[in-house]
């Protein structure tokens, strides 16, 4: 979880491949009505999320759901909404800065997601730390460092 450009994706795909589970990309389940607002830069409010959210918490409910779930979960209430669907869901959060969120985001080509709307990002996120279930990762680090962190953490809280 984390603001645009924090490396969501990339860091999702590599630990999905690396634990043996299926990646389920949350952007892909955004409405049509949604891709449009962003595309047009206006961002996204509450209200626009909430059906995007109940649905990815339906998907994390399926039975024998094993997944890792890529998802900005900006809000804690959003987050609550996605623990409602897998009680112990755990979060990994990719905290960058927003000029490297800035940076990274003007740097993807084809992407829904304007750069121009990395400031309200910001300005939604409720920062995790403390909420239980939650590893607090620094973004700028190799990709490959993430993934070994998430997967030892991973690993370290089933055997807890």
């Amino acid at each position: 979880m984390g603001v645009a450009g924090c490396g969501k994706s990339s860091l999702g795909e590599a630990c999905a491949q690396r634990l043996g589970l299926r990646l389920l990309e949350g952007d892909a389940f955004h409405s049509p009505a949604n891709l449009e607002k962003m595309q047009s830069g206006v961002p996204l409010s509450d209200a626009d999320r909430a059906a995007w959210l109940a649905l990815l918490a339906r998907k994390l409910a399926q039975p024998g759901a094993s997944l890792v779930l890529t998802c900005s979960a900006l809000r804690r209430s959003y987050r609550d909404t996605l623990r409602a669907g897998s009680p112990g869901l755990r979060f990994v959060f990719l905290q960058l800065s927003e000029s490297e969120a800035r940076k990274r985001v003007a740097a993807r080509r084809g992407h829904v997601f304007p750069a121009s709307l990395v400031a309200s990002q910001f300005e939604t996120l409720e920062n995790p730390l403390g909420e239980p279930g939650v590893l607090v990762l620094d973004a700028t680090r190799p990709l490959s460092d993430l993934c070994d962190a998430v997967c030892a953490w991973l690993v370290a809280s089933v055997e807890a």
